[in-house]
């Protein structure tokens, strides 16, 4: 049998149907929507901004902000006319199933561990962070930092780290919120949701004020900027390459802030559970896309007008704490802002946990349902109808990473998962369009194929933008589950086995 075996689009539709078997359908189309600006608002926005700005873009982030919403937007409709149509928890790889195969479909399950699983584990890990510096350092630098990370106090004491406790006390009690189910889970995702973009909102307003038009010129950052070294002499920032200035900065930025936007994928994993998923999963997948944004571009506009772009090329002020920089340093009469700032990171990295963690565990549930993995992750708990198993099984492996590994390994690991889900999913909507076109479809893409083709040209172009040394690993990655497939899977198959 073929590696491109094809599963058919009637078992697929049996499947997202199993009544009181599967899932329980408990979200409406508001659930969705504060789902996708759960998963999207988070690290992405108050930490790769500046970033973004002082590596590659300057104040034209906001352009970069554009460039990877457009991408996003071209594949946030291909999306949405997949989960109106094939309402099923696998989102990219159960698509991919469908239109390009078993092979293709378990590679893009297997990328998009690297979305999910390491990115709740970074942002876990992110979430420790943020929360010590709340605490003002109250946790000790040993319980709050991996075995592999050290430093030297001011009195010339070496601390090494044990275990990231907060990271695993984070995953630990989302992991038990997401087990007792979707519905309860949601609301407390809309909470947080809540309180996070008040937060965003009343940083634009009253960040206005300050901006300075002057820190807006030159918009892109010139060619031929000289690179920025630190103390020790260490280049911090390089201007030299063809994606860190002018135009091409602002691709370089956008591929860098496109983590900003994981996320609204993860609605079309709540498939399943949606209450009318032919007209809900649009609404919730460019719902959340269009709001977050509007939010992001004024938000960068903000943030690169009261500080100078080239403030933020010190990671400590561009990767930390660019927002508390900025307001400590320009808008000292809203001081207290800083502390409502970190809340509201702490509120967003929380929600992004949570929805990583669920997307996640229902790609976990659809694949194991496949054979494609083994039988415990698509076991459903007998009261709650959550994929329990898959959860506890997640909580393991992503709290083994965070617990154990510094978080800037994942690095954009999962802007890469990310990318290429997109890329297939695009490409999959035009080939369902040609080879089914008499299928129902309650949501159609508009202007196929190009829009499509524009999806995933644009999302290839921020692959290539990401840095060489992630496309490594992930090409690496990528390599470890043929490894896996063809050991494991491939002979476990329940659609091979079937005949």
């Amino acid at each position: 049998m073929s590696l491109f075996v094809k599963k058919p689009l009637g078992q697929l539709l049996a499947q997202a149907d199993e009544g009181d078997k599967g899932l329980k359908r408990t979200l409406g189309a508001g659930n969705l929507i504060a789902l996708g600006i759960g998963a999207i608002i988070g690290a992405g926005l108050f930490v790769r901004t500046a970033a973004a700005a002082g590596q590659a873009a300057g104040p034209a982030v906001t352009i970069s902000f554009i460039v990877a919403a457009i991408g996003c937007a071209f594949a946030g409709l291909c999306y949405a006319e997949f989960a109106a149509m094939i309402p099923i928890a696998g989102s990219a790889y159960a698509y991919s199933y469908v239109t390009m195969g078993e092979l293709v479909a378990w590679i893009i399950g297997w990328a998009l561990i690297m979305e999910y699983a390491l990115g709740a584990a970074t942002v876990s890990i992110a979430w420790s962070e943020y929360l010590n510096k709340l605490l003002d350092g109250g946790i000790p630098y040993e319980w709050s930092h991996s075995p592999f990370e050290s430093f030297t106090d001011s009195a010339g004491v070496l601390h090494k780290g044990i275990v990231n406790a907060p990271a695993l006390v984070i995953l630990l009690l989302l992991t038990l919120l997401l087990i007792k189910g979707t519905q309860e889970s949601a609301i407390v995702n809309a909470i947080i949701v809540f309180i996070k973009v008040a937060i965003v909102i009343l940083f634009i307003v009253l960040g206005w004020q300050y901006i300075r038009p002057e820190n807006h010129t030159p918009y892109m950052i010139p060619e031929g900027t000289a690179a920025v070294t630190d103390s020790a002499g260490k280049v911090i920032a390089d201007y030299s390459g063809a994606f860190k200035h002018g135009w091409g900065g602002v691709l370089g930025g956008a591929a860098i802030v496109f983590f900003a936007f994981i996320g609204f994928d993860a609605v079309s994993t709540a498939a399943q559970e949606a209450k009318n998923p032919k007209r809900d999963m649009p609404i919730g997948i460019l719902g959340s896309l269009v709001v977050c944004t509007i939010l992001y571009i004024l938000f960068g506009h903000v943030l690169t007008g009261v500080a100078n772009w080239q403030e933020f090329v010190d990671p400590e002020k561009g990767r930390e704490a660019s927002v508390a920089y900025a307001i400590s340093t320009y808008m000292t009469k809203y001081a207290w802002l800083s502390t409502a700032v970190t809340v509201a990171i702490l509120a967003g990295f929380s929600s992004v946990i949570l929805v990583m963690l669920m997307g996640q565990s229902r790609i976990f549930y659809t694949m194991s349902n496949d054979g494609l993995i083994p039988k415990a992750f698509g076991v459903l708990h007998p009261k709650f109808k959550t994929p329990y198993k898959a959860n506890w099984i997640l909580f393991v492996f992503v709290g083994l990473f965070a617990a154990f590994v510094p978080g800037h390994v994942a690095g954009d690991l999962t802007s890469f998962g990310t990318l290429f889900a997109f890329v297939l999913v695009s490409i999959g909507v035009w080939i369902l369009r040609v080879k089914s076109p008499e299928i129902e479809r309650p949501f159609k893409t508009p202007l196929v194929p190009i829009v499509p083709i524009l999806g995933a040209v644009v999302c290839l172009g921020m692959i290539v933008a990401l840095d060489a040394q992630t496309l490594k690993v992930a090409f690496a990655w990528m390599a470890l589950g043929l490894v896996v497939y063809f050991l494991y899977s491939k002979n476990n198959s329940k659609l091979r086995n079937q005949s």
